[in-house]
């Protein structure tokens, strides 16, 4: 099923391992260029900037063809130029296979023909079934999700991910209203699906490659399970799809729990995080309780805007320092100790920052006026001078 080979694959995955351990110390540059040059088998780019210069190549090429193709065919095809759409996506994945059999990975050319591909795929069979959102939902899980497991590109992993949910919320759609009013919670149990199966995947995951994809899925559960429940988003989407008007002193039902959910699930992410030491949980309970002010702060405006946030900055400010001043001498569980896996001069930056921005001098050292080693004064090697 996989494009690649397996084994050069997991070389990718060791090279990567490298250059943590290498950021991290552990490993001098010498060595991981001996890793890098003993392992690099498959091209495939680092830097997304350059990811981004090739993508947009690829992207020009794939459209060249495509519209190459289109000049020399549009007389003949008359009115059936959908068949040409299917005909573009075709290319895509006919693409996608040359330039893996060339050993091409996250490269940047294969990641703007797989997309093109599915775009294309997406928009033919959209013509065909004449807009029916749940076919083109349906069509693009499953072929993303075996692109996913042969191409192993985390844009496929991540098109998976949305269009399974767009699948399910398009099947409580035509399952009639009461199916659209129970919609929060049937994502809610979604998400927890997708949470728990990726979770089990993972403790026996042994194709060290998919680890990212999984992880990404099992990311993307926790906020659609957040989202499903918050307030802001219920409201506004039984208002948009549903067609309920709000009257004034009116609410949604059970406005109370989605309120309580708004809140509660954030403060779970953060403190599950930091009991299971998980940053990625960690960085989303942190946007989620943002994004839950922003909920409240949307219908209820207590203060303005500026008060809010100084108020807030000041709160933030006095948690901050007396959880730094509690932590930071911890050598185990939570501390406040530098991560040799992060940047680990961030500190050092931080404080040559601040000493520029004070206008603080560096210190400087005297010199001693009794020199050694051939010196003036005294000592070994010392001259006849006084």
């Amino acid at each position: 099923m996989i494009q690649y080979n397996k084994a050069e694959l997991e070389q990718v995955f060791l090279v990567e391992e490298g250059r943590s351990l290498q950021k991290a110390g552990f490993i001098n540059a010498k060595q991981f260029t001996k890793i890098d040059t003993d392992l690099k088998v498959l091209k495939y780019h680092k830097n997304i900037l350059i990811r981004i210069g090739f993508f947009l190549l690829g992207s020009f090429l794939y459209a060249s063809i495509c519209g190459f193709i289109t000049l020399i065919s549009i007389d003949a095809i008359d009115n059936e130029y959908q068949f040409l759409i299917y005909l573009f996506a075709i290319i895509g994945f006919i693409g996608t296979e040359f330039l893996t059999n060339q050993k091409y990975y996250g490269y940047g050319l294969d990641d703007a023909f797989i997309l093109g591909a599915q775009l294309c795929l997406a928009i033919a069979v959209g013509i065909s079934t004449h807009g029916n959102e749940l076919t083109i939902a349906l069509l693009l899980t499953f072929t993303s999700f075996l692109s996913y497991l042969r191409y192993v590109h985390l844009s496929m992993a991540l098109l998976f991910c949305l269009t399974s949910t767009y699948s399910v919320v398009f099947i409580m759609f035509d399952l009639g209203a009461f199916a659209k009013t129970i919609l929060p919670f049937t994502m809610m149990l979604f998400a927890i699906a997708i949470y728990f199966i990726c979770k089990r995947i993972l403790h026996k995951l042994t194709a060290p490659f998919y680890y990212k994809g999984i992880l990404l899925a099992q990311s993307f559960a926790l906020v659609l399970f957040y989202l499903s429940g918050n307030y802001l988003v219920v409201r506004e989407l039984s208002s948009e799809l549903m067609g309920v008007v709000m009257a004034p002193n009116s609410d949604i039902p059970l406005a109370f729990l989605f309120y309580a959910f708004t809140f509660l699930i954030p403060a779970s992410y953060l403190v599950l995080s930091l009991l299971k030491k998980d940053r990625f949980m960690l960085w989303i309970g942190l946007a989620t309780l943002c994004f839950s002010i922003f909920t409240i702060r949307y219908y209820y405006s207590v203060l303005p805007i500026e008060a809010a946030l100084t108020i807030g900055g000041l709160a933030l400010f006095a948690f901050t320092y007396f959880s730094i001043k509690k932590i930071k001498n911890n050598t185990t569980g939570v501390t406040f100790q530098p991560d040799r896996f992060s940047q680990g001069n961030v500190f050092g930056t931080a404080e040559i920052l601040m000493a520029s921005q004070m206008g603080l001098k560096p210190e400087t050292t005297v010199d001693s006026p009794m020199e050694f080693g051939g010196g003036d004064f005294s000592g070994g090697g010392s001259g006849g001078s006084f």
